[in-house]
């Protein structure tokens, strides 16, 4: 087998550049060891806590003993499954600090600042915003990437956030716009009740071009010659092969 591009996992990276390569007209193969996210237990939300704890969808890493938490060994979920850990996170949508990426910049990574990332946010969400305000100029409205606010018809989620400002902490209408620090409404990658995962948003749009194949198997190594990738070592089944990429 062979494509121009070879992608190792279907993770949240791996489907969207499956998504962005196979637009542009490349053919993409996409290697994922872990197995379909179909079921309640991801695509619920109310079951989130369900599949990050699951030796089926999580890879099962643990840290290295915390000195300051008496040697303790935590559990570090990462998602063994389509979408990767976009299949089993919590689901809440929060963009990096614009100081952070700012930062950055500063420090050397030219095209890293906020400004210079901010099209690339905007693109690949679909905000909706459901008239709780926020930041329309910031935010992206035709992206595969649904990102929504509950309906926060309990009073308590208000109150919450009333009693926020009440101790001296800051508001913001919109934490993924203009003003990050404060208390406000959540945004999840949720839509129409269904967890909007990488694999949702990404995979399966790709997939459904004749550019872009999934391959389930276990990627062993990127195979080199003369010092370039030219493709990738699996084990599918009881067979070790290669799956070749074309591009230069």
């Amino acid at each position: 087998m062979q494509a121009d591009y070879v992608i190792i996992g279907a993770g949240s990276a791996g489907c969207t550049m499956a998504y962005r390569l196979s637009e542009a007209g490349k053919s993409v193969i996409v290697i994922e060891h872990g197995g379909t996210d179909a079921g309640p237990f991801i695509q619920m939300p109310g079951a989130l806590s369900y599949p990050m704890n699951m030796a089926r969808y999580d890879w099962g890493y643990r840290s290295e003993p915390e000195p300051h938490l008496g040697g303790r060994r935590l559990a570090t979920p990462r998602g063994k499954v389509i979408g990767g850990s976009s299949s089993i996170n919590g689901m809440v949508y929060v963009r990096g600090h614009a100081r952070d990426f700012d930062t950055w910049s500063e420090m050397g990574a030219d095209g890293w600042d906020y400004a210079g990332v901010l099209p690339y946010f905007r693109r690949m969400e679909n905000w909706h915003d459901s008239g709780h305000g926020g930041d329309p100029a910031r935010r992206g409205h035709d992206g595969p990437l649904h990102v929504t606010r509950g309906p926060r018809d309990n009073p308590l989620t208000r109150a919450f956030v009333e009693a926020g400002g009440q101790a001296g902490y800051q508001l913001t209408d919109d934490y993924n716009g203009e003003k990050q620090e404060g208390f406000g409404p959540m945004e999840a990658t949720i839509w129409q009740g269904t967890r909007w995962s990488a694999a949702n948003a990404y995979l399966r749009p790709a997939l459904k071009r004749d550019n872009c194949t999934l391959v389930r198997g276990l990627a062993r190594r990127v195979v080199l010659k003369n010092g370039r990738a030219i493709g990738v070592e699996i084990n599918r089944g009881s067979k070790t092969e290669v799956i070749r990429a074309r591009a230069r």
